[in-house]
């Protein structure tokens, strides 16, 4: 049971501190464990293709978090920096492609030919 407000008031500081301390420990532990759980949710997909049917602990998240994120690293300077003008390139490229293959699904009406052409 809590101490009452007035006898907290009557100990001294280093007894409070004593009081204090497991509040702040289970808070600071509710923090790594929500940030965890966090960390889980993220890497879903990553943790299913690894390990399917695993229970996964607290240090395999982890693991497993700084794994993908080393991997991701590597796979983006892999890739190299591009440029704005190659982003701009590959994305009017796309939006090119997307906008035909619309086009050519739906029945051909003479807007939808002069576009194409």
């Amino acid at each position: 049971m809590a101490p009452s407000t007035v006898a907290v008031e009557l100990l001294s500081p280093k007894e409070k501190n004593r009081l204090r301390k497991p509040v702040v420990e289970k808070m600071r532990r509710d923090r790594i464990n929500s940030s965890i759980e966090q960390l889980k949710l993220l890497l879903e997909q990553e943790f299913a293709r690894h390990q399917p049917n695993s229970k996964l602990e607290k240090a395999d998240i982890l693991e497993m978090a700084v794994s993908y994120l080393k991997h991701s690293k590597a796979f983006a300077a892999a890739a190299g920096p591009k440029s704005l003008h190659q982003d701009y390139s590959e994305g009017y490229s796309w939006c090119l492609q997307e906008a035909v293959q619309f086009l050519t699904l739906h029945a051909a009406s003479d807007t939808q030919r002069k576009l194409l052409y």
